[in-house]
């Protein structure tokens, strides 16, 4: 069940360590913020009396899409709905392992009508091993694998008896993590995986017992300051060995480079004002 037991073979790097990072094609889901906008406030990052530019959000959005395009990864696109501002956050709207897809059940009513969009668009393209969740969950927002083990957040949106709905559903263990800052909470502004064993994380973003589990299954993990963490440098995408994150996370981007990886920092300023970035703007759909 634990990552910690790799190896540079596979991947696995100590600080200072040489490791040859290789990448692995992905297939995402991406939605264009074509109705993106700050009409209402569920988390501490939206300010709906702030102005918005819809323009530069989707120029910024392309960029990150064509960004995926380039380094050869596939990426598959729903289509937007009216009156769903938030629905830009692919990586919300489901869980999927294996090819089997575990919807989301949103929290806030702004965002429910989210699940069901999505979960459509996987009848229509073929996925049959579908699951309307019991529970609240957002997704990939509190959904992170790694390797072969499903790390959970919850706190703020995702139950906590889902974990165990996902384990029966996925047949896969879940690590509960608790998340007690409201500023990150989702589990994919807190941490972010980077190889099967690896990840990077903010170690105030989570209770002392969590921060105890992370030390246990990643000790060598690379550890974000306060900086890194509220320009959501950890809400990032990786390969294997590209890391896309924003650009302005300067020291996370250093450390990926010391542990081989590459960084490619983008600019999702607009999307943060509803607090999402890279990896809210992608779900990977994993068909085993």
């Amino acid at each position: 069940m634990s990552p910690r037991t790799g190896s540079t073979d596979h991947g696995y790097a100590r600080a200072g360590e040489a490791v040859t990072r290789t990448a692995t094609r992905r297939r995402l889901l991406m939605c264009a913020p074509r109705h993106f906008d700050v009409t209402y406030s569920i988390n501490p990052w939206m300010a709906p009396e702030k102005p918005t530019d819809g323009s530069v959000a989707l120029a910024q959005w392309e960029s990150l899409r064509d960004l995926y395009r380039a380094l050869g990864h596939v990426v598959e696109v729903i289509d937007p709905l009216p009156g769903l501002p938030d629905m830009v956050f692919a990586a919300n709207g489901a869980t999927v392992v294996d090819g089997r897809v575990l919807g989301a059940r949103f929290r806030s009513v702004e965002r429910t009508a989210e699940g069901p969009a999505y979960l459509a668009w996987f009848r229509d393209h073929g996925f049959g091993d579908i699951r309307w969740p019991e529970h609240v969950n957002e997704g990939e927002g509190d959904y992170l694998l790694a390797g072969r083990t499903l790390l959970a957040g919850t706190g703020f949106r995702t139950d906590r008896r889902s974990h165990v709905e996902a384990q029966d559903f996925f047949g896969v263990p879940v690590v509960s993590l608790d998340l007690v800052d409201p500023r990150f909470y989702h589990l994919d502004t807190a941490l972010a995986v980077l190889s099967d064993d690896e990840v990077m994380y903010y170690p105030a973003a989570f209770s002392e017992s969590s921060r105890k589990v992370l030390r246990e299954l990643f000790p060598d993990a690379i550890l974000a300051t306060e900086e890194d963490a509220l320009v959501f440098g950890l809400n990032a995408f990786s390969d294997g060995r590209h890391v896309v994150l924003p650009q302005s996370a300067v020291h996370l981007i250093d450390e990926l480079r010391q542990r081989g990886f590459e960084p490619i920092g983008v600019d999702l300023s607009e999307l943060l004002k509803a607090g999402g970035s890279v990896k809210c703007c992608t779900l990977e759909l994993r068909n085993g």
